[in-house]
């Protein structure tokens, strides 16, 4: 799966083939979150670090705008009830 970019991945760079394929899986798994997961894991971080609502959802919905594969736009009050239903 993915040849062709493992196969660029250890072209241009001094990575081998098997780290290559742990990079781009990793990768993949990382945008294969759905939005409403990355919107919880990321609420989660940042109220780890001591950030306030107001701050952490703003922060979420600009994020948001540069996921992969962009989400629809999601108003605050559709991040918070992602969060707590």
């Amino acid at each position: 799966m993915h040849d062709e970019l493992v196969d660029h991945l250890t072209r241009s760079t001094p990575l081998s083939r098997g780290e290559a394929l742990r990079v781009v899986q990793d990768v993949l798994a990382y945008f294969d979150e759905t939005t409403e997961e990355y919107v919880r894991r990321r609420h989660r971080e940042l109220q780890a670090r001591g950030l306030v609502n107001a701050t952490i959802f703003e922060r979420i919905e600009a994020d948001l705008r540069y996921r992969a594969v962009a989400p629809p736009e999601l108003s605050l009050r559709q991040l918070r009830r992602i969060v707590y239903g």
